[in-house]
């Protein structure tokens, strides 16, 4: 039976007209969050180079393949093969490779083995593969040999604007409201969105894509919250599992329009422009009520549940009183509600040993669970074949594992769901290190099994940490988790194994020990907590209604 605020759902509908119309309303812009946490995959993406001759170039060998004209050679070439020799129309003869090119001397005929002199030179310019990549921001901006760690700058700058964007908007969202940073956020999406598309160079690229990913950041922080106070807990599960699945369907758009679009600035233009419509709505989103009642708007908390009671074809008889009086009830303080909740902070979540192991453990979970989901996604497009095809899959996956995701934990609970998944997803990881690089294959296949099992832990913990905090600092609890996935382990670690190669075996290490240390997280709240008197006892002497997990 629910207790307090909950009590709402109760008679209002856990999941009625005026809930579905804003969650799928809600939800719709979470696919531009995808979109902008994988759009880099392809806006730096580098295709083949050589150093540029001086002069036109009339022959090419390479090896003892012999073509008029660079173009024809690039589905052969392999930098571990040897360099691309050329011959220009004044005669000389120049050894290509991607940083460097040589000037033989003396060179008598036009063969690929030369045991005379050679004079070496750094690159002025460089020649590209166009045949998969018409233009992106590498071959614009020449991002290579000594420039290279410029683009791979570009995803470590973007998540920590993750890290900043998660931590301030979930704390701005528990001060002023989720509505006013929905908006906001979203704005901010579709503005640098299309800044980023138009930036002239490097540096103002980075400074658009790092204020992208603050806003993409916050929306996704702030949008979880809010569906997960608008439902009710019958429906709580799939809901909150199902905001992951826009963000899926973000991945495989991403993959779409990459493949259709092969210019930078034209691809990030129509990644933007996908999710725009959604401005033209979001301005009439309403509060949610567990905010109004927590911070004392009693009278437009009021006007919120005649308006939903309406709209669900039910009589407006809820009060709002009445339901603040239900979840006083118990409370070891007398003292106004809204007076308490003013004075939670993020120190709150460490208010006691038990709680400061708590949030610890939740951390680590965040941790590993963003590890493990963006070490499959954006390791995807390096396993072989086709990329586009491999990071379409990485997104597609993620649907059917949301759904098992929410059968399993409606069944066996969130623990017994989140462990197993954590497990599985490093097996997966380590049995990848053994497949040979010929069996690409089996790489994939191995691959999508563990994005599959990711994504089931890391969307439950969206929905686990939401159910284990109060109204007042729910979007800050889920903020700081967002800050410990997304900007640590993205901006560091991810990047870190992407440029060493990786077969990422510390991610396998790190699964195991995470899925063990979940077992000391408590069993899940039936309802949601609306105060900090309605929550675990860490929290000043919390009580709730728990189920087994």
């Amino acid at each position: 039976m629910s207790t307090g605020v909950e009590r709402l759902f109760a008679e209002l509908g856990h999941f009625g007209r005026f809930q579905a119309c804003l969650y799928f309303a809600a939800v719709f812009q979470a696919v531009a969050c995808g979109i902008h946490y994988l759009a880099s995959v392809f806006l730096v993406d580098t295709p083949k180079f050589l150093c540029d001759p001086p002069g036109n170039i009339t022959n090419v060998l390479y090896g003892n393949i012999s073509v008029a004209a660079l173009d024809d050679i690039w589905s052969l070439y392999n930098p571990r093969n040897g360099p691309v020799l050329v011959r220009t129309v004044t005669g000389d003869q120049w050894e290509l490779s991607p940083c460097r090119k040589a000037l033989r001397h003396d060179a008598l005929e036009f063969q690929y083995k030369f045991f005379g002199n050679k004079s070496v030179e750094a690159c002025g310019h460089y020649l590209y593969d166009h045949s998969h990549v018409e233009r992106s921001t590498v071959t614009d901006w020449d991002l290579v040999c000594d420039k290279e760690w410029l683009a791979k700058l570009s995803q470590p700058t973007f998540m920590l604007g993750v890290l900043i964007g998660a931590l301030v908007f979930g704390d701005m969202a528990d001060r002023v409201g989720r509505r006013p940073i929905l908006m906001t956020t979203s704005l901010g999406q579709f503005v640098f969105g299309i800044s980023v598309a138009f930036t002239g160079n490097y540096y103002l690229f980075m400074v658009m894509r790092f204020l992208l990913a603050m806003a993409s950041s916050g929306y996704l922080v702030v949008v979880f919250v809010y569906v997960t106070e608008f439902t009710g807990s019958r429906v709580r599960t799939w809901t909150s599992m199902h905001v992951h699945a826009s963000f899926a369907v973000g991945i495989m758009v991403v993959a779409l329009v990459g493949y259709l679009v092969r210019v930078w600035w034209l691809y990030q233009l129509i990644l933007t422009l996908t999710t725009c419509p959604f401005l033209l709505y979001c301005w009439r989103f309403p509060e949610t009520p567990f905010y109004l009642m927590a911070k004392g708007h009693h009278q437009e908390a009021q006007q919120l549940l005649d308006t939903i009671a309406h709209f669900n074809g039910l009589e407006p008889k809820m009060k709002v009183m009445e339901l603040m009086e239900r979840s006083s009830v118990g409370s070891r303080d007398s003292r106004g509600l809204e007076e308490v909740e003013r004075k939670l902070s993020v120190l709150d979540m460490f208010s006691s040993w038990r709680m400061a192991r708590r949030s610890a453990t939740c951390w680590a979970i965040w941790f590993i669970g963003a590890l493990g989901y963006y070490v499959f996604s954006l390791g995807s497009v390096n396993l072989g074949g086709n990329q586009y095809v491999n990071l379409f899959l990485a997104g597609a996956v993620e649907l059917p594992s949301y759904l098992i995701g929410c059968f399993a934990m409606d069944r066996v609970g969130r623990k017994r769901t989140c462990a197993p998944a954590l497990l599985l997803s490093g097996v997966a990881c380590m049995l990848i290190i053994a497949v040979p690089q010929d069996r690409e294959f089996l790489a994939v296949i191995l691959s999508m099994t563990g994005k599959f099992a990711i994504a089931i832990a890391f969307g439950l913990i969206y929905l686990y940490t939401c159910e284990l905090y109060p109204t007042v600092i729910r979007s800050l609890a889920v903020g700081t988790g967002s800050m410990m996935c997304d900007g640590c382990s993205n901006s560091g670690v991810v990047t870190l194994l992407q440029v060493s190669g990786g077969r990422y075996w510390e991610y396998d290490v790190s699964c195991c020990q995470r899925g063990g240390s979940l077992l000391r997280l408590p069993r899940r709240h039936l309802d949601l907590p609306a105060s900090a008197h309605c929550g675990d006892s860490g929290f000043h002497g919390w009580s709730a209604d728990l189920v087994p997990a």
